[in-house]
């Protein structure tokens, strides 16, 4: 069952608690992922964005560089960050598709030298959510609606979760990382997920 918004059939999205695979997404699965500590489980959603080449969206690259298959010939860009091992439970795109990674019980390889609220690793007990998006430009409403349809989903699947436990890259890495940027309206998300 799916409900129209602004333009885009979002789709109801649930968690298989079993494989940690969310039903409505593309699956692309990633190697750069591991297992959680003994006894981890998510506690802690971080949103990310990303563009590849930056500024510039749509086209295989994200999958690419998340799967350790970016062509460095393909953009300048990409000739430093090619042999990157690196990858995010997610990705929701500016139309609103979603594409898995790494299944939500393992851990993805997202948030680097990292502390929140005094723990460090966060990749040890969080889920990665990439949005398509960059610093420089708003992100689609889509991308919004889309993005509290998964957090409910994963709150309602993983016990240790709570709609308040989300934070951007930028939050567990300060001075490091910048992201989601300016323009993610953290108000706007908050609303979605009071509703």
């Amino acid at each position: 069952m799916s409900a129209f918004i602004h333009g885009f059939q979002a789709p109801i999205v649930n968690v298989d608690i079993a494989t940690g695979l969310l039903d409505a997404a593309r699956q692309q699965p990633s190697p750069n992922r591991d297992a959680r500590p003994p006894g981890m489980t998510p506690e802690l959603i971080v949103i990310h964005a990303i563009s590849l080449p930056p500024g510039e969206f749509g086209g295989p690259w994200i999958d690419a560089l998340f799967r350790n298959g970016l062509d460095p010939d393909a953009h300048p860009y990409f000739r430093d960050i090619a042999g990157f091992r690196v990858s995010a439970h997610l990705l929701i795109r500016r139309d609103g598709e979603i594409v898995q990674y790494v299944p939500f019980h393992a851990r993805a390889w997202h948030a680097g030298v990292s502390n929140h609220q005094g723990r460090e690793r966060c990749n040890d007990f969080s889920i990665g959510i990439e949005l398509e998006g960059c610093d420089e430009r708003p992100f689609e409403s889509v991308q919004y609606e889309v993005l509290a349809r998964v957090i409910r989903a994963l709150v309602a699947a993983y016990p240790g979760l709570e709609p308040e436990r989300v934070a951007g890259h930028a939050d567990i890495a300060p001075g490091r990382k910048t992201d989601p940027g300016p323009h993610f309206d953290w108000a706007r998300l908050r609303a979605l997920l009071e509703t």
